[in-house]
This record gives C-alpha cells, sequence and structure tokens, in this order.
C-alpha cells in the first residue's frame, strides 16, 4: 500500500512491518526543499506511533537519494527573507534530520540508492545504519561554489570519516562511489544496484526479529552517552539496563536466559531468542 503521509515530496510505502519512506522530487534529484522539510517531520511523527513501521527504510524516488538542499527554494529564495523567517526554514530542516531522525524510536536504514550531495550526507549520517549501491555518487560540493557544507554536513561528515577522507572531500569536491563509501566508513554496506532492495529488506527483516524494546534502548542509549565520561556513561548504561527488565512487555532477558541455559535451544552470539507469544 502506498500511503501519502506528508503531502506530495515524501511517499511512504508499507511492506510487512517496513516502511520504506522516499523522497519524492525525482526531477530535482530530490533535492531538500522547504515544504519536504515540512513533510518529513510530519512523517516522521506519524511513523513514530504507527503499528505498520517497525523498520523504517530511507531512499530516494528514481535514481537519486539527495542532492542536497535545493538551490532555488532554499537559498537563492530564502536570501530574500528577514533573518527570523529564514531562521524558521533553516531550522526545519534540522528539526527532522538532526532530531527527529536521529533520535526516532525504531531503527532505520538509509538505502542511498544514487546521487547523494552536500545536505543529502545529514539523514544519511542519522540512521542507524546505512547501505549504497556501489554505482552510488556521493560528493561534497559546497566548495565547488564558494560556501562551506553547513547545516551539520560537515559534522556528519567528521563523525563517520576520517580527516584524511573528510578534509580531502570537503576541500576538493571531489565525487567518491558507494564502494569508497563503505571503505571509509560513511555507510556500512556497498552492493550492485541491482541487490540493493533486497539487501536492505533482509536487513529490515532481521531487524524486525529482535526484542523490540531492547531495540528501542540501545538506540536511546547509544546516542545520550556518546557525550557522557566513562564514569557516567556506565552508571547511565547500568540503569538502562536496570529499566528494560522492567518495562520490556516480551520479558526477553527472561526468555532468552531460560532458552539458552535451561532449554539448550540457541546460543547468543549465533541468533536471537525465540519470542513467545
Amino acid at each position: 500500500m502506498t500511503d501519502k503521509v506528508g503531502g506530495n515530496t515524501v511517499l511512504v510505502e508499507f511492506e510487512e512491518g517496513i516502511a520504506w519512506v522516499s523522497l519524492n522530487r525525482p526531477e530535482k534529484r530530490n533535492a531538500m526543499s522547504p515544504t519536504l522539510n515540512k513533510e518529513m517531520t510530519e512523517v516522521l511523527e506519524a511513523l513514530e506511533i504507527d503499528d505498520r513501521c517497525g523498520v523504517l527504510v530511507l531512499t530516494g524516488a528514481g535514481d537519486s537519494f539527495s542532492a542536497g538542499m535545493d538551490l532555488k527554494e532554499f537559498f537563492r529564495e530564502s536570501d530574500r527573507l528577514p533573518p527570523e523567517a529564514w531562521g524558521q526554514i533553516a531550522r526545519q530542516a534540522q528539526i527532522w534530520q538532526m532530531q527527529r531522525l536521529k533520535n526516532f524510536p525504531k531503527p532505520t536504514i538509509a538505502m542511498v540508492n544514487g546521487w547523494c550531495f552536500g545536505g543529502g550526507f545529514n539523514p544519511v549520517v542519522s540512521c542507524d545504519i546505512a547501505l549504497a549501491a556501489n554505482e552510488a555518487t556521493f560528493g561534497l560540493s559546497e566548495v565547488n561554489w564558494g560556501i562551506i557544507p553547513a547545516g551539520n554536513v560537515l559534522r556528519s561528515v567528521a563523525l563517520k570519516m576520517s580527516d584524511t577522507n573528510g578534509l580531502y572531500y570537503a576541500l576538493t569536491g571531489d565525487t567518491f562511489n558507494g564502494v569508497e563509501a563503505a571503505q571509509m566508513g560513511l555507510v556500512k554496506f556497498a552492493v550492485p544496484q541491482a541487490e540493493l532492495k533486497e539487501k536492505t529488506r533482509e536487513l529490515a527483516k532481521k531487524l524486525l526479529s529482535k526484542n523490540r524494546a531492547a531495540i528501542r534502548a540501545i538506540k536511546h542509549a547509544w546516542r545520550k552517552q556518546e557525550e557522557m565520561s566513562w564514569d557516567a556513561s556506565e552508571d547511565y548504561l547500568m540503569a538502562k539496563l536496570d529499566q528494560l527488565r522492567l518495562t520490556d512487555p516480551d520479558k526477553g532477558r527472561s526468555q532468552g536466559m531460560k532458552q539458552f541455559l535451561d532449554d539448550k535451544t540457541y546460543r547468543p552470539g549465533l541468533g536471537a531468542y525465540e519470542k513467545k507469544e
């Protein structure tokens, strides 16, 4: 089923627990306009509480992931606005990319199916896991037209890529492909274009098979502990572990330990325990 949750610039298709979310401006290489940014915020808010979404896959319609921010609608037309109005438009992009998506309570996968430039890096990095087609093209082209990769794009790149690689591509504006993106740690896997959607589907199904409460707790804990000291992190993570034992409706810890220690039906390092209805 296809459901236009946010509007015409974002499409959502549901498939057995997977929400395939597509940036839908293929004629503009899915460049992100103020309208698209607003609709993506609405989509993410809706999917947080939609039971049809167990895993969110973010991709682009057509042969591109995203060419970044729309130069005409996001920059040139916004230059005519007063600073307050421009600030609202800029914040809308950050709200869905760096807040809603990064802190989405369910697993998220970026499926980079093609062209990914500039602002397109932010949602890739904000997703929990990213895959790319070997043939995808990545680039930080801002230097080629006299600006810097702003809006936290440089910060996103620095989180995933070394100074050696990140600075090279930011300073030269050169492009790189999906295979190179995987080698540099920007994405986890790169596969041939023809295999990308099936590989993504397999990963999504693997995530769907895991304990939902544990997945949510791991995601939340990962984001929060990044800025903590080692001692604070240890206290926080132990508290999260105790919280999970009390709030997990599936009682995964008890089920897993029983099946491993008593029933001898599974081994934690080789798969997941069997969920009991």
